[in-house]
């Protein structure tokens, strides 16, 4: 029996705010986007590397205010080039702690992805 890997669901208020951040600012990939028919809620899964996220309008499918943790090998130069974009809503910095160096970005929505360099 084997398991994959999780696939985090974080919830969305705003297409547009949502993919400006994701696919814009953080340059995930969209890889598809559903609705159950126009004008009804979206779901959509974006990547980046091994890096899958659901993302979601849909109520009850996920609560605001989620955390997930994704390791990187280069965080300063990722660092680095969000900091070269002048994201008019998040300065991301690197803060040391006791397992390495994670970076925290919060969403538009409350929901955190939190880049982590483990030493």
């Amino acid at each position: 029996m084997n398991f994959g890997y999780p696939i985090p669901i974080f919830r969305s208020f705003d297409e547009k705010k949502a993919k400006e951040f994701y696919i814009e600012f953080l340059e995930f990939k969209l890889d598809w986007e559903h609705r159950f028919e126009a004008g009804l809620p979206l779901y959509m899964q974006i990547s980046k590397g091994g890096c899958v996220i659901h993302v979601t309008e849909h109520h009850g499918d996920s609560s605001p205010g989620s955390s997930i943790r994704v390791e990187i090998d280069e965080l300063d130069a990722f660092h680095q080039h969000l900091y070269n974009k002048q994201y008019e809503y998040s300065r991301p910095e690197i803060k040391e702690q006791p397992w390495g160096r994670d970076m925290s970005i919060a969403d538009p929505f409350g929901n955190k992805v939190i880049f982590s360099q483990l030493s």
